[in-house]
């Protein structure tokens, strides 16, 4: 990968550049009313952008650093002072200033070039489905006054596009791929760490991190409890995203550790599992027998020897996680079945995921093609307009119709597909990267009908990350047969 200024040329200094941007910095905080302290921050990044910018603009440290502050820095929950607009959120800034770079890296350096995923066909049908729904809602959009909202959401599909274009043009090589996996199962043990500390003790450290530079406090979550437990949401809006995010890295350790072989990653293994469990959701739980059930369809026979482990497994969870798997009894098994507690509610906002079912299927046979309009619906805040619902695939069909939801549908069916034809006949390393793939995205597209998980970006963004890495395992592998024949 190469650097977004070019390695291999001599780069013009950047001490020029570094003093004009340093006066624009002021000029933007004396009008837009932003802190000393704040300003000061922002110019030493700059200034050390300038001193050490060929480490720094390159490639697998721009897009490390945006990795790490989607997994590290809870979304909504910290901003960058300022007055505009909008929420300065970090995630935000290191998106766009990495989609930045990497456009004009597209327009001046013909060595960074636009690569094709294999996912276009779905993703455009979907992009698709969501314009034209707004188009066709336009009237009831303006009525409900939703339009920022609307466009806001917009803008968060643009930008996990840019993503998952980026990762997919700049990380072609194998050693790029496992710098990025290494990268995300390592913050990932380092969550599930503290996650575990969190639903022990009640204490989250992601809650303290207003002490950094350029940090202060948006909003925070209530204490969030099950039977009596703590639920771990580090990092994340929720519980069941944390859960979600956990989930979807746990197949990514199991690849480090038992295709590439390296036992070390076994503990990361270990850790991702128990902060996934630490936050008592069933979303969880359902996630994980899907990643076995991909790992059993995939690798049958190294999954056979793993079964007797999952005694072994229990005792780990029952003394690093007292109490988890009576919580996670009663959840599963509370007192009427688990029907009945998901039915209970009919009318209200917080009804159960079975009541949810027949509402919203009546609200989607009103527009049942385009639907009622991307990102119409608001759940939360002062003036919500739509019912809370724990299911990703009626929100995406109420949205945007059978379009949208068909898209989506597409969209995980061809990937899991792709990649478990390239698993089955593969036992090397890249197979067993496909096989952890394919169990990831297969494990989100069904945790989906339990969460909104479009709701929470740090999820969506793991998703659009694992095409990614998908697009470039399948690509890595064609290039190798293409050399064989």
């Amino acid at each position: 990968m190469s650097a977004a200024a070019g390695i291999g040329r001599r780069a013009p200094s950047l001490v020029p550049a570094a003093a004009c941007a340093s006066a624009a910095l002021f000029a933007i905080a004396a009008a837009t009313a932003m802190p000393i302290a704040a300003a000061a921050g922002l110019l030493t990044l700059v200034l050390g952008v300038a001193v050490w910018h060929r480490a720094l603009l390159a490639w697998p440290t721009l897009v490390g650093a945006t990795l790490l502050v989607i997994m590290f820095i809870p979304i909504k929950r910290y901003r960058i002072p300022g007055s505009l607009p909008f929420e300065l959120e970090p995630y935000r800034v290191a998106v766009t200033l990495v989609a930045a770079a990497w456009l004009t890296s597209l327009l001046i350096d013909r060595r960074v070039r636009l690569h094709k995923t294999g996912w276009e066909g779905p993703l455009a049908l979907f992009a698709f489905a969501a314009v034209t729904s707004v188009i066709v809602n336009d009237s009831r959009i303006n009525n409900l006054g939703v339009s920022d909202k609307v466009v806001k959401e917009l803008t968060f599909f643009v930008s996990f596009l840019i993503v998952l274009f980026l990762i997919v043009s700049v990380a072609r090589a194998r050693s790029a791929i496992e710098v990025i996996i290494k990268l995300l199962v390592s913050s990932g043990a380092i969550i599930a760490f503290f996650a575990i500390i969190e639903s022990r003790t009640g204490f989250n450290p992601f809650n303290r991190l207003s002490a950094i530079p350029l940090l202060e406090p948006a909003e925070f979550l209530s204490e969030q409890r099950r039977a009596g437990k703590y639920r771990a949401y580090g990092p994340a809006q929720h519980p069941i995203a944390l859960g979600a995010a956990l989930v979807m890295l746990l197949p990514l350790a199991v690849y480090l550790a038992h295709g590439l072989g390296r036992r070390r990653w076994w503990f990361a293994a270990a850790l991702i599992g128990l902060g996934a469990l630490g936050t008592i959701t069933r979303t969880s739980v359902l996630m994980m027998a899907v990643v076995a059930a991909v790992f059993l369809w995939l690798r049958p026979h190294e999954m056979k020897r793993l079964w007797p482990l999952l005694l072994p497994a229990l005792v780990v969870v029952h003394f690093a996680l007292p109490g988890t798997i009576g919580a996670f009894r009663q959840s599963f098994f509370p007192e009427g079945g688990l029907i009945a507690d998901q039915s209970q509610n009919p009318g209200s906002r917080g009804q159960g995921r079975v009541a949810d079912v027949a509402p919203t299927l009546s609200e989607v046979s009103e527009s049942p093609i385009v639907g009622h309009g991307y990102g119409s619906r608001v759940v939360d805040g002062e003036t919500p307009n739509a019912q809370i619902l724990d299911n990703e695939w009626l929100a995406t069909l109420l949205e945007t119709g059978f379009v949208g939801a068909f898209a989506f549908l597409w969209l995980f069916v061809r990937a899991i597909r792709r990649l478990g034809r390239a698993a089955r006949g593969d036992p090397s390393p890249r197979g067993w990267l496909t096989a952890a793939l394919a169990a990831s995205i297969a494990a989100l597209a069904v945790g989906m009908l339990t969460f909104d998980a479009f709701s929470f970006i740090q999820v969506t963004f793991l998703l659009f990350i694992m095409l990614a890495l998908a697009s470039a395992a399948l690509a890595d592998r064609r290039d190798v047969l293409r050399a064989a024949s």
